[in-house]
């Protein structure tokens, strides 16, 4: 199981692709990068991974968890 799903940008094609971590195969790819972080998002609840969103320079500019936290948030 991996630990992680990815939304990262994809350079050659364009658009945004979903990669888990320790995979470099695409889970998908999207033309807009809020139609790969809701995709992303699903696939993180189902597998209980963390979701991390980057950008287009590709640093981190969201993380979400959806793995066994202690105390995870409201809502």
């Amino acid at each position: 199981m991996s630990d992680s799903t990815h939304v990262v940008p994809n350079s050659d094609r364009g658009g945004w692709d979903i990669k888990q971590s320790g995979s470099s195969r695409s889970s998908g790819h999207f033309d807009t990068k809020q139609d790969a972080v809701d995709r992303a998002r699903e696939i993180s609840r189902n597998q209980e991974t963390e979701l991390v969103v980057h950008n287009k320079d590709g640093k981190i500019s969201v993380k979400d968890s959806h793995g066994n936290d202690p105390f995870p948030p409201k809502g």
